[in-house]
């Protein structure tokens, strides 16, 4: 059974607020998100080991991944405990659904790949060379300056994240809008670039304050350590903390699909919906 759902426009400010609401949820199922994260991207990576087919089946893995974020969202809205299932449950709807959902996780995955091997050529040698003068003991400084300056390195980034941040964009929503809405690939393709570009400002406001407490928080432990005396551990105490950063950040991807398309009208994860939380704009 499909769910109607309906595109709006939200306030750019429902950017933060999606911030907020995925840290609520965080703090009611902690250990079982973090859980989820650690085990769907060991799956990714392991996928992505194997030979030849490896590359495809990790990038297929992407937007699995995150519409089973999603579904954890939503089962931990509704007072239930979210495990390793929702990675499954999207294929488990109806045979159309299943096939639809494997097509998006396959034609993401051979166009990521394209986007990469592209990058690569265009700065693959040079990116050996410079990791080459970087892990020598005493790397030549005019050398490693020329290596890094290379304009093919910049042209090579610009391909590798630009291409991949313009293939988010339709994939952002797609599988959602397949498991609740029943909407076909390419239908499921075109409602996620729409909704992704008339709510441009939420989501602009989401990346930059995203950019900037990822950037605080990061300063203001390193600086802590570094006063305690444990500078030597920062690298490593900072892991637990972006696992936790990327599980709020998954979590979040839920009330931004829900202010998008009004699906629902879920409740708070610790208190009663309020006019600024999503579905009531």
């Amino acid at each position: 059974m499909s769910m109607v759902l309906h595109l709006q426009q939200v306030p750019a400010r429902n950017g933060n607020l999606w911030i907020r609401h995925g840290w609520r949820v965080f703090r009611r199922q902690p250990l079982a998100l973090l859980g989820l994260f650690a085990f769907g991207f060991l799956a990714g990576g392991l996928l992505s080991m194997l030979p030849v087919v490896g590359p495809v089946l990790g990038m297929a893995s992407v937007p699995v991944f995150s519409l089973g974020f999603m579904l954890a969202t939503h089962q931990t809205l509704q007072g239930g405990h979210p495990n390793v299932q929702v990675f499954l449950e999207p294929f488990k709807l109806t045979p159309a659904r299943r096939n639809t959902q494997l097509q998006l996780c396959f034609s993401f995955a051979l166009l990521a790949v394209l986007v990469l091997l592209g990058a690569e050529r265009i700065d693959g040698e040079q990116q050996r060379l410079a990791l080459e003068l970087m892990t020598q003991p005493k790397p030549d400084p005019e050398a490693l300056a020329q290596a890094l300056t290379d304009p093919r390195l910049i042209w090579g980034a610009l391909v590798r994240f630009g291409g991949l941040g313009l293939l988010a964009v339709p994939w952002w929503q797609a599988p959602a809008l397949v498991h609740w809405g029943g909407q076909g690939a390419m239908h499921a393709l075109f409602s996620s670039t729409l909704a992704l570009w008339r709510n441009k400002g939420a989501f602009a406001l989401n990346g930059i304050s995203w950019m900037l407490l990822t950037m605080a928080l990061s300063s203001i432990f390193s600086l802590v350590l570094g006063l305690l005396g444990l500078g030597p551990l920062a690298m490593y105490a900072l892991v637990p903390l972006g696992m936790m950063g990327a599980v709020v950040f998954y979590a979040g991807l839920y009330f931004s699909f829900v202010d998008c398309f009004a699906f629902g009208a879920p409740k708070a994860a610790d208190a009663p919906q309020r006019d600024d939380e999503p579905g009531s704009a």
